[in-house]
Parts: C-alpha cells; sequence; structure tokens
C-alpha cells in the first residue's frame, strides 16, 4: 500500500513518485536527475510527511543541479510571495494576457445595468472582450469557492445587460482566475452557467502554469539566487518579470545586489526564461 502524505488543503494522498518525476521534468530537469531526486525523496518518505515538506528536499536537489530549473519548479510558490511584496496579482495577470497578444488594463470601472462595476482586468482580443476576476491567495491550500463564481456570473449579467441596451455587439466573456485551487462546487456552477475558468491546475492543457510557460512570464520570486530581502526591494521598483533585469541594468544595484552575485542572479534569470526541451 502506497504511503499516504499530506497536501496544503489537509487532505491525504497516496504518494505517486512517477507525479513527482513529472513534474521535475516539466521544470527542465532530465529524466535520469529528475528519477534520482524522487528516489532519494522517498526513501526519506514518512506517513503523513507533507507535500511541502517533500517540494522542499526536490526544491534543494534541484537547485544544486540547476537553478533554472529549480526557479520553474518553485513557480507556484513565486507567485504566492506576490501577498506579502504588494504586488497586485491582476498586474501580473495583465502581463499574461499582453504577453499573448491581448491588450489589457487593470481595475476598471465597467458600467452595469443596475450598478458600476470595478473588474480587475478587462482583456480585448480580437472582436471580444474578457471580464476578469482575480482572486488571489497566499497560501497553497486556499480554493477559490461557491460565492465568488456566483459573484461573477451577476455581475457579468449586469454588465451584459448594460452593453445590450446599448446596441453593443461585441462578443463578452466573464473569466475567473485563482493562483490555487477551485472548490468541485464551483467547477459544477461556471460549466452550467458559462463561466470561464483558469486555475493553476485547470482547465486541462491550458492551466495558469501551463500559460505562465508558454509565455515564459516568470516573476523576480521565482530567482533563487536572491534573497527576500533583495526581492522585495525589486518589486517596490516594480521590476516584476525576470525579463526587465536585462533590461534595467541599475536595478539590480539599487536592491543591493552587485559585482558577482548580481552576474549569478543575471545568469539564473536568463536560464529560467530560455525554453525549456520537454523529454517524454
Amino acid at each position: 500500500m502506497a504511503l499516504l502524505i499530506a497536501k496544503a488543503d489537509g487532505t491525504q494522498e497516496p504518494f505517486n513518485p512517477e507525479k513527482l518525476v513529472a513534474s521535475l521534468m516539466r521544470a527542465g530537469a532530465d529524466h535520469g536527475l529528475a528519477r534520482t531526486i524522487t528516489d532519494d525523496i522517498a526513501k526519506e518518505l514518512y506517513a503523513g510527511i507533507t507535500t511541502q515538506e517533500i517540494y522542499r528536499h526536490a526544491f534543494s536537489r534541484l537547485r544544486e543541479a540547476r537553478r533554472g530549473a529549480a526557479a520553474r519548479y518553485s513557480l507556484k510558490r513565486a507567485i504566492l510571495e506576490f501577498g506579502p511584496s504588494g504586488f497586485p496579482f491582476e498586474a501580473y495577470l495583465a502581463e499574461l494576457f499582453r504577453a499573448e497578444g491581448a491588450k489589457a488594463k487593470v481595475d476598471q470601472i465597467v458600467q452595469g445595468a443596475c450598478v458600476e462595476h470595478e473588474v480587475d482586468v478587462v482583456v480585448h482580443k480580437g472582436k471580444e472582450v474578457t471580464f476578469v476576476e482575480a482572486k488571489f491567495h497566499n497560501a497553497a491550500g486556499f480554493k477559490t469557492d461557491l460565492k465568488v463564481a456566483l459573484y461573477v456570473k451577476a455581475r457579468l449579467d449586469d454588465i451584459a445587460a448594460a452593453r445590450k441596451a446599448k446596441g453593443v455587439e461585441e462578443p463578452m466573456r466573464g473569466l475567473l482566475v485563482t493562483n490555487t485551487k477551485f472548490t468541485d462546487k464551483v467547477a459544477q456552477y461556471a460549466a452550467c452557467a458559462g463561466v470561464d475558468l483558469l486555475g493553476w491546475e485547470e482547465p486541462d492543457g491550458a492551466t495558469l502554469h501551463d500559460r505562465i510557460d508558454r509565455a515564459q512570464l516568470y516573476p523576480i520570486t521565482a530567482l533563487t539566487s536572491l534573497g527576500r530581502r533583495e526581492k522585495m526591494a525589486l518589486l517596490s521598483q516594480k521590476i516584476v518579470l525576470c525579463t526587465s533585469l536585462a533590461e534595467d541594468a541599475g536595478a539590480l544595484g539599487a536592491a543591493g545586489v552587485q559585482g558577482s552575485k548580481a552576474e549569478r542572479v543575471l545568469e539564473e534569470a536568463s536560464a529560467l526564461c530560455m525554453p525549456v526541451k520537454r523529454i517524454k
């Protein structure tokens, strides 16, 4: 019988070594390295070990071998750091939509038939407009629940009524985005009510994780060569994306990162943004 491990949401599941191998390879580790790390971790498992502890072990081993891969492996936790940094999740999402070829604006006031609505991100792509509600959680165990989806649908209907009254024919969608997961009821309701969902693990093949990887839109909080204080100093300068470090030569110096360390940071940022060859 497989050993049970504790997930961030408090539930348990059997340890699946192939899942860990796949996540390490997704980050850029070759199969041999991913298998070696997984086998080593399997020897240290005990009943009730948390997924967070398994992650820490895997991250540490991966960091020793390949920093760029370790940074990609830490992407989910890097985005969780937006909370204490004060950097808004919706601004990061807007950057993602722009990287995908859309026009995006944050914190927009949109008139509905009944009231005005503050929309986190308004996205225009082609002839379609999408009204985005961004639900950020600062811990992996939290899930976006049904009341948020109900609110998004009600807001969407009010905006749609106003647009219809004005004769606006531009197609519109409502999108609920979270950096963690949705409850089962949210998925059930959204499918019925016509609200699109984008989460860390949904929808299949086009998750938030997938889209960030494809756009190579990695935040500086993913860099393993930077300390927490240095990351916060960069975020305070509005330096959010790894690609921005190469574009702003003085940013690292202003954050107190100089000399050989600055060179290591730039090397890791370059490695992080390089396309990863997926090994099947």
